[in-house]
């Protein structure tokens, strides 16, 4: 049997694959303002100049992707109506939607999708530059055919095409420009449901309904406002007396889950996030002692009880995280279990290390920035220092905005602090980054720990490459049981966001990325 297989011209009805809830057998409603949340407010929202989670909330309703993605991670069509892969998997051919235009009225071409690939997102993105580097040739022969050459076949690389990986960018807008100081940042212009309208500062972000919309018929809404509440319960009120229609991501904090659940005129969902896959942990910059020394990482590790940190400070929402691979991510390895809450090892290898208790009972001392997405947050940060006091690790806490935090972190101005990020689906795409020393960049989301193992770097790079899944697992179990005794971060939780929204308001979640999808098939009925 060939090792490759050609795949045919894939032609998927968006309608088909709906991720959580059935299609419904009304005919959507047109009109109507959907009033949502933004939490924190992002600095940008123009994808790749800014990769922080509220950005992908509002994103994709003005930016598009190549392809979607239902909730088994099948691809499905977008702005690309179709594609092919060659039988050697090393060529991918994408014929595009027709007399799709951007919201300033300009054509969008191939030229645009060569343009988004090879200049932008290989400059901007740090996650897709180490995918599209190894792009070896795109070329658009004509204005609606993409193709994309490698020199190696990339299994993963179908996964790359939606707006979060891969939004399209507009090229008459941005080339020739400096990227970063583009007026367009200010207004950003896309090819989505939504237009961008406008944005006041800490109140909130207005985007209306692109009339020239290239699917027909959407988008239903009129218009949705992302409301900027930087407080929770004031968030909390806003959903329970109607002045907002939805809530998603880390918008509400997990003990006011139940209550909502409970309330006969909301919904409350938890799938829509099969694309990411959200895992979190207490980052670590190792070029600090006493973080370089592995002994320390592993006691972190045993004295924090991460079976509380999911009963009482997530309510339930979400599993403790065993090590750097999800378990709804491809090639997790069941065998590999969280490690266990042992203080009385965490200080046998302090004493190890020869870190002796002084007068006060402190063996050392650590900085901990508090990750600023909501008060969930700062409680984790409070539990670690307490559980971390007990075994003699003295925290002091550090606050800040989501711009600045998003600065120090890729700064690496920092010695502890909390991230999660996206999985992707696959190891290659979104947990590689995070480990492999070649990604050690002054940039957030990369490996900014600056964490170090050739084996690791190997094994990630042989497995990405690697055409037959049982070898890929093979190699991915290998690094993960490699980073499980490493411990390059503190693995704490597989994050479990639920959606909760008024049951007036359809097809919310109908795809893997949920509330980051672009709401175009989105609707109120009475």
């Amino acid at each position: 049997m060939a090792r490759f297989r050609g795949f045919a011209v894939v032609l998927v009805a968006v309608g088909c694959a709906l991720g959580a809830t059935a299609a419904t057998a009304q005919t959507p409603k047109r009109g109507g303002t959907l009033n949502t949340i933004v939490q924190p407010e992002p600095p940008l929202i123009v994808p790749g100049l800014n990769n922080q989670g509220p950005t992908w909330i509002v994103s994709p309703k003005i930016y598009q992707g190549l392809l979607r993605y239902s909730s088994d991670l099948k691809p499905m069509p977008n702005l690309a109506k179709s594609w092919t892969i060659s039988p050697d998997g090393k060529t991918y051919t994408f014929k595009l939607q027709e007399n799709v235009k951007w919201h300033d009225g300009a054509p969008f071409t191939a030229d645009d999708v060569v343009f988004s690939i090879m200049k932008w997102h290989i400059e901007l993105s740090p996650r897709s530059r180490q995918i599209f580097l190894n792009i070896t040739k795109m070329t658009a022969p004509d204005p609606l055919t993409v193709v994309i050459e490698l020199e190696k076949p990339f299994e993963p690389l179908i996964m790359m095409f939606d707006e979060t990986s891969a939004a399209m960018i507009p090229k008459h807008i941005y080339d020739g420009t400096d990227f970063k100081t583009n007026p367009a940042n200010q207004h950003p212009i896309g090819t989505g449901p939504f237009k961008f309208d406008q944005w006041v500062r800490g109140s909130y972000i207005h985007l209306v309904r692109n009339d020239a919309y290239w699917k027909p018929g959407q988008p239903y809404l009129d218009d949705i406002y992302y409301r900027v509440i930087p407080d929770s319960a004031s968030r909390a009120l806003a959903l329970e007396t109607g002045q907002v229609q939805l809530t998603q991501a880390g918008d509400l904090e997990p003990f006011d889950v139940p209550r909502f659940a409970a309330m006969p005129n909301l919904t409350v969902e938890t799938k829509g996030w099969e694309m990411y896959s959200p895992l979190s942990w207490l980052d670590l910059n190792l070029r600090d002692k006493p973080l370089d020394d592995k002994r320390f990482r592993q006691a972190l590790m045993y004295a924090l009880d991460r079976n509380f940190i999911h009963d009482k400070i997530f309510f339930g929402l979400g599993k403790v995280a065993a090590g750097p691979i999800a378990d709804a991510t491809r090639f997790h390895d069941a065998s590999i279990k969280p490690y266990p809450y042992d203080p009385k090892k965490a200080l046998a290898l302090l004493d190890e290390m020869g870190l002796k208790p002084d007068g006060q009972d402190v063996r050392s001392n650590l900085k901990m920035l508090v990750l600023p997405y909501g008060e969930v947050w700062t409680r984790l940060a409070e539990y670690c220092k307490q559980a971390l006091g007990q075994v003699g690790i003295a925290v002091t806490l550090e606050s800040t905005d989501a711009g600045a935090w998003s600065s120090r972190i890729g700064n690496w101005d920092y010695q502890t602090s909390f991230n999660f990020l996206y999985q992707y689906g696959d190891p290659s795409l979104g947990v590689a980054r995070t480990y492999v020393s070649n990604n050690i960049k002054k940039i957030t989301f990369t490996n900014t720990m600056g964490y170090k193992n050739p084996e690791v770097d190997a094994l990630f790079d042989k497995a990405a490459y690697e055409p037959v899944a049982a070898e890929r697992q093979k190699l991915f179990s290998q690094v993960q049981k490699l980073l499980y005794e490493d411990v390059p971060v503190v693995w704490l939780m597989q994050l479990e966001f639920p959606t909760i929204y008024d049951k007036r308001l359809h097809d919310v979640i109908i795809s893997g990325t949920g509330p980051n999808d672009d709401f175009g098939a989105v609707y109120f009925t009475e």
